[in-house]
């Protein structure tokens, strides 16, 4: 399939209330995620179709272009400069979940978007960053990740706040030496403590986004 013909099928994909809801939450398109993971299975994993169709410039084919394209195929230089036209909020954190996290140079990544002037990118960091601190922390200096927490959490853009609020969440659910230290922070600050909370769901709060996570591993 040519990157034409997948814009074709992703446009016969339209719908005027999908679109509606989506562009609320910042997704200018109207696909259906239900749909379009069906035509991502039906076209099958391939990079170079993944390339054409983010030079699109279209959100729902930048959408697409993240379902097959493969991590391995991309370099840290494709990736970075993907994250920088991103086209939607979906957009973004596809590429950091679907992309960068599981590419080979993650960690490059991280560490190239740490004091990038760009807030996006600061805030794919720190999702990188909260994957280490849950699965490889060894060499982390998670002392210094709550000193920069601590410094720059309360006046963060909203994304980097969101990503680098659930770094403190983590550090504190997975390390316990340091958990009475991240809950402090986050009761000090109170980022995200008003945050609208659905029954049945956990708060992004840190202090009970903690203590409930804590709880659950008994």
């Amino acid at each position: 399939m040519t990157a034409p013909e997948a814009l074709a099928e992703l446009a016969a994909l339209e719908d005027p209330k999908a679109r509606a809801v989506n562009e609320r939450h910042g997704d200018a398109h109207g696909v259906n995620l239900s749909k379009m993971r069906g035509l991502a299975k039906r076209i099958g994993l391939s990079t170079d179709l993944a390339r054409s169709l983010w030079e699109c410039d279209d959100v729902a084919g930048q959408l697409l272009a993240l379902l097959i394209a493969k991590p391995r195929e991309l370099s840290a230089d494709e990736i970075d400069r993907m994250l920088r036209s991103t086209r939607s909020a979906k957009a973004h954190d596809w590429l950091v979940n679907y992309i960068a996290r599981k590419s080979p140079h993650a960690e490059d990544l991280r560490l190239r978007w740490s004091d990038d002037a760009d807030a996006d990118a600061r805030a794919a960091h720190w999702s990188l960053t909260s994957t280490r601190v849950q699965k490889t922390p060894d060499g982390l200096d998670l002392d210094a990740l709550l000193d920069r927490i601590e410094r720059e959490l309360k006046d963060a853009p909203e994304r980097e706040q969101w990503a680098m609020n659930e770094t403190l969440a983590y550090i504190g659910i997975h390390h316990p030496a340091l958990r009475d230290r991240a809950v402090a922070i986050g009761e000090r600050l109170q980022v995200l403590a008003d945050y609208p909370t659905p029954p049945n769901c956990t708060s992004p709060f840190a202090p009970i986004w903690i203590a409930e996570m804590v709880r659950r591993q008994g």
